[in-house]
């Protein structure tokens, strides 16, 4: 019934889609969606929550190993969370899209799962910058926005690639990391950009 309901809010958004086509798409009667999800909106909810907690723990379960250096989590976090969108398009049009425009209560909920993964990142960006110099030699604000940065981008760029013929969740990846972790180098280096 979940599966059938993300695919339908995925195709038609959550105002077009109804409980009817929900019910026939999963092979059941609308009267037991409805027994077990009151409303359409308890449902979209349910969606959103259920995608945005299976994303957050493919995204943490790649992060997980410590030991590894910041670059090489980052990295496997990028692809978990790009393979994830990849391999589950409905549900990432779900979290990406939908949820984010129809307003409270799924807006908040979309927030949510953002949040936690900008959480990972400023945790890795944090690392990254106690290893290249010890004590953080950029301050926590320029962490934390920099992990909001990163997040916007890989939310986008996960968009794209499911939307472009032969985009590969590996190149979309590489394609962050490439732009972001050149970037966090030579910051890292106390290197910044700075207007002429």
């Amino acid at each position: 019934m979940m599966d059938a309901a993300v695919a339908c809010f995925a195709r038609q958004g959550y105002q077009a889609a109804s409980m009817d086509e929900i019910a026939e798409l999963a092979g059941v009667s609308k009267p037991l969606v409805y027994l077990y999800l009151h409303s359409k909106e308890e449902l979209f909810t349910a969606c959103i929550r259920r995608e945005a907690r299976a994303l957050l723990e493919a995204v943490a379960d790649a992060v997980g190993d410590t030991d590894a250096p910041p670059d090489e989590r980052l990295w496997a976090g990028l692809l978990a969370f790009f393979g994830h969108a990849a391999d589950r398009p409905d549900a990432w049009a779900v979290l990406s899209r939908h949820a984010r425009t129809q307003g409270e209560p799924f807006a908040t909920e979309a927030a949510r799962m953002r949040e936690e993964i900008a959480g990972f990142v400023t945790g890795l960006i944090g690392e990254a910058a106690r290893a290249a110099h010890g004590p953080v030699a950029i301050g926590e604000r320029d962490v934390a926005a920099l992990a909001q940065a990163l997040v916007g981008s890989a939310e986008s760029l996960a968009t794209w690639a499911n939307e472009t013929p032969g985009a590969t969740a590996r190149e979309a990846a590489a394609t962050l990391m490439d732009f972001a972790w050149s970037g966090l180098g030579n910051l890292m280096k106390n290197e910044r950009w700075s207007p002429r």
